[in-house]
């Protein structure tokens, strides 16, 4: 099954590694957007952030992500955490294939990163009242840009990896099946 899917959620909620995992396991390329950012930045994501605002780090980030879905073919694409942040960003990505939110509560997330210094919003003050915050902010957002939302409170990648593939089988057959329904 050749597929083609974006995963949206919070900083810290696994989109990377269950990303990387997905692609590995059906064979087609895996793009993590934040990476590519950094190689076409040269710097990092914090770096440049500090250095030019979020604003122009926000454009930058909508030209990736038009890129990276204008790419014919499979494709696993994992987004940064704020790209649901503009509607061109959220139209691009519903179009290009099934998006998966994968859902993690502020707590769930604070317990994976609180000793990761990479995530420029999460740097200074309060990291959980940050998480909350950008949780109450961007939760209906990832909602409405997700097809499917993927609960990753408790299981391992590999079982994230497992109920990905059945959801997007299922969407599948599903499809196929309305393909081929008399008319």
């Amino acid at each position: 099954m050749q597929i083609r899917c974006a995963l949206v959620g919070m900083p810290g909620s696994g989109k990377s590694t269950v990303g990387r995992q997905l692609a590995h396991r059906t064979g087609v390329p895996f793009i993590d957007l934040d990476h590519r950012l950094e190689e076409t930045l040269g710097t990092s994501i914090r770096q440049f952030f500090e250095e030019h605002g979020e604003a122009r780090f926000r454009d930058l980030e909508a030209q990736e992500l038009a890129k990276a879905a204008a790419q014919p073919g499979g494709m696993v694409l994992s987004t940064g955490g704020g790209a649901v942040l503009r509607r061109e960003n959220r139209d691009v990505l519903r179009a290009m294939g099934p998006v998966l939110y994968l859902r993690a509560s502020p707590e769930e997330i604070y317990k994976r990163v609180k000793h990761d210094r990479t995530r420029p919003l999460l740097q200074g003050g309060n990291p959980m009242d940050k998480l909350r915050a950008l949780y109450g902010q961007r939760d209906g957002l990832y909602r409405e840009t997700a097809h499917y939302v993927i609960e990753t409170g408790r299981p391992t990648v590999h079982m994230l990896v497992n109920m990905i593939m059945m959801q997007l089988e299922m969407a599948a057959s599903a499809d196929t099946g309305a393909d081929q329904a008399p008319h």
